[in-house]
């Protein structure tokens, strides 16, 4: 885009398509890059027609774009503290097209209020940061460390911020390690955030889970549902049929009878 900044310090971000082409999305050779966990977020977070969506931590852009792409009445409003990161989500919104469904703050989470937000927001989604600061060696590169690692936002300040913006009833989906779980549903039971509903994700049959994605209400009745889990490769090392259809771009509608809180 004319007039935008280089990544400092790095190469400049290289522009690859996504779901079978149907997504342009760059991202930075390197420094902070999307994994699997993004594409699980944007495919089972519980969305419901005509929501208006929050991302907290939205890197290059890559989960609001996903939403974008397969629920066509949908809105985003993407955060990232990270200016570079913000200009390329901006970027990547607009190669795609979608300048007017998707809207990028460069701004700190733990700031963020409804009234900055300028809309009612029916669901946050988010991949925080999972590393304590001091757990095991640091990443050497600043902006996946950021991405990574607790250092510019804890897990209990991702959860404030999703409880600050939402209105009783309104729904948060995490994607997180396995090996977090209780520390997770402790602290989102703490802030008032009520998980509902839990998958447990595997690298492949027989191996022990890696990622959890856990669905929350707030101010919810307590009740929690554990869902059949979900395999990234099957036996013989493939995509499993759920993952490839999800990297395909072949799952682009609203998914069906996402029940309200009663």
């Amino acid at each position: 885009m004319a007039g935008e900044k280089r990544m400092s310090g790095r190469e400049a971000p290289g522009l690859g398509t996504f779901l079978n082409g149907r997504l342009r999305v760059a991202q930075p050779h390197r420094g902070y890059r999307f994994s699997i966990d993004a594409v699980l977020l944007a495919h089972l977070a519980p969305v419901r027609r005509g929501d208006v969506v929050l991302e907290l931590g939205t890197g290059c852009g890559i989960v609001a774009l996903m939403l974008a792409y397969r629920h066509t009445d949908l809105r985003v409003v993407a955060v990232e503290i990270q200016p570079e990161l913000a200009r390329l989500a901006r970027r990547n919104v607009a190669e795609n097209g979608l300048q007017d469904r998707i809207r990028v703050l460069n701004t700190d989470m733990r700031r963020v209020s409804r009234e900055d937000l300028d809309e009612r927001i029916d669901l946050v989604v988010t991949n925080p940061p999972y590393r304590p600061v001091g757990s095991g060696r640091r990443c050497a590169d600043p902006q996946r460390a950021v991405a990574r690692e607790e250092i510019a936002v804890t897990l209990d300040q991702v959860l404030q911020a999703a409880r600050r913006v939402l209105f009783k009833t309104g729904r948060l989906a995490v994607v997180y390690p396995a090996v977090r779980t209780v520390d997770l549903l402790a602290r989102m039971r703490h802030f008032g955030l009520e998980p509902k509903r839990l998958r447990v994700i595997h690298p492949c049959p027989g191996r022990d889970a890696q990622r959890v994605l856990v669905d929350a209400v707030k101010a919810g009745r307590p009740g929690l549902e554990v869902t059949p889990p979900l395999f990234i490769h099957d036996d013989a090392g493939r995509y499993s049929p759920e993952v490839a259809a999800m990297l395909a771009g072949s799952c682009r509608q609203p998914p069906a009878g996402v029940p309200r809180q009663r």
